[in-house]
């Protein structure tokens, strides 16, 4: 059976489904273990999540991994979506970064456990606590996997529980752009994307809409990107439909992908593409060749949308929570 170190690593589960003349029948499941409690245990597979009753097991064990980038590859990438997303607060605990902005969002209030903390990892996450403790915020890790699988090891053994998986994808530009290409034919009628350096208070309004009340913080992490791009698509009337964000950063120039959004009214028209395609465009107009965004993975949609524009999945982490004292 699999143990909690195995959590981040691959993994393949014989699970009992059904009896046929008096013998069980077998489903065999590959995947990423993402979480093992006492009772289930969750792997991230091709196919989505899914949540395996222990009771239902009949054999589980760790599996060599399939290609990963290497670790200089997934820290290089957490370090660039880190200046895109930039904490107005922000401090070191080695390699770590440590992290506050009110609360708006995991990506900018939890500490990215990548490199060296330059101690014990007990003693780290006593830091952590007492980081986040001097600010009056509930301590969190972003943990990338499976880099950070020692990280999460040791959180599970003092008791931290994990937020939904996310799911760390990049694609080429050259691919989002062939892609969005060939879905935008004959789509004349799509509106034009406007790109502007500043965004609008009705982006703001639109972002806030899905994010939840924007405070100074959040404002700050959203304009704080020098190279930095707002998408808008409106209506005949001037009514906005859909909005994004670009940014470029880093030594690798990556292109972020964030807060693809549309209005309710104008859902599966071909929107999201139209403005992750504006975007390509302006990024690679500036020495940009990959792109990258984060997303749920148990978010099937966006993440179905997101394969149809060339993005793949380079890693995952998860946001862990310390227990509420």
């Amino acid at each position: 059976m699999l143990r909690r170190q195995d959590v981040g690593h691959r993994v393949v589960v014989r699970r009992i489904v059904g009896v046929s003349a008096d013998r069980p029948l077998f489903s065999d499941a590959l995947g990423e273990l993402v979480d093992l409690t006492e009772t289930d245990l969750t792997i991230a597979t091709s196919q989505g999540t899914l949540r395996v009753p222990l009771r239902e097991v009949h054999r589980a064990k760790r599996v060599p991994a399939a290609r990963r980038p290497p670790a200089r590859d997934v820290i290089a990438l957490e370090l660039a979506a880190n200046d895109a997303w930039p904490a107005p607060v922000q401090g070191r605990l080695g390699g770590w970064i440590l992290r506050a902005a009110e609360n708006w969002t995991g990506r900018a209030n939890s500490a990215l456990a990548v490199g060296d903390p330059d101690r014990t990892l007990e003693a780290a996450i006593d830091a952590v606590l007492s980081w986040y403790a001097d600010r009056g915020q509930q301590a969190l890790v972003n943990a990338p996997m499976p880099l950070a699988a020692p990280v999460n090891s040791a959180l599970d053994e003092r008791g931290w529980t994990a937020r939904p998986l996310t799911l760390v994808q990049t694609a080429s530009l050259a691919t989002v752009l062939a892609q969005a290409r060939v879905q935008s034919q004959d789509r004349a009628d799509l509106p034009p994307v406007a790109l502007a350096h500043a965004p609008s208070d009705d982006w703001f309004a639109m972002v806030a809409d899905h994010k939840g009340t924007l405070p100074r913080s959040a404002r700050s992490i959203l304009t704080g990107v020098p190279e930095s791009v707002f998408a808008e698509v409106r209506d005949a009337g001037g009514g906005l439909l859909a909005v994004a964000r670009g940014t470029v950063t880093g030594p690798d120039r990556w292109h972020g992908v964030s807060l693809v959004q549309t209005a309710p009214t104008a859902r599966r028209t071909g929107l999201a593409g139209h403005v992750v395609r504006a975007m390509a465009q302006w990024a690679a107009g500036r020495g940009s060749t990959r792109a990258y965004l984060q997303v749920e993975e148990r978010n099937a949609a966006a993440v179905a949308l997101y394969g149809k524009m060339g993005f793949s999945t380079h890693h995952t982490y998860l946001t862990r929570e310390a227990p509420r004292s």
